[in-house]
């Protein structure tokens, strides 16, 4: 059973900064992609960003040019490097990993680790 372990969340002011990191079981390599994903109060869960194998990202237009998604396949993590961040980026984050994480339908799910944006 593969297990995705997140943390890094927490409380910070808007216009701050956290890192989030996911820890896999096993090699996220033979994962293949890994992504992140939120889901905010009363809202549908949506995919932040994803990073393939070959290391392309892809990021939902909310977030672009303030988040970085990377990947350590030497430490089976997976990061997301979130700045400027704003009260409607607040929701509970999960990683997930597979090859349909693109596609809204990845094999692995993390816990989830809660992210919450306020003065």
């Amino acid at each position: 059973q593969v297990q995705l372990v997140e943390s890094g969340g927490g409380l910070v002011q808007p216009g701050g900064s956290l890192r989030l990191s996911c820890a896999a079981s096993l090699s996220i390599f033979s994962i293949n992609a890994m992504g992140w994903y939120r889901q905010a109060p009363g809202k549908q869960r949506e995919l932040v960003a994803f990073i393939t194998n070959g290391g392309s990202t892809n990021y939902a237009d909310s977030v672009k040019g303030r988040f970085t998604i990377s990947r350590d396949n030497a430490k089976n993590t997976v990061y997301l490097q979130m700045n400027s961040l704003k009260p409607e980026d607040t929701a509970v984050y999960y990683c997930a990993g597979g090859v349909r994480v693109i596609t809204g339908q990845p094999s692995y799910w993390g816990q989830g680790t809660q992210v919450t944006v306020s003065s």
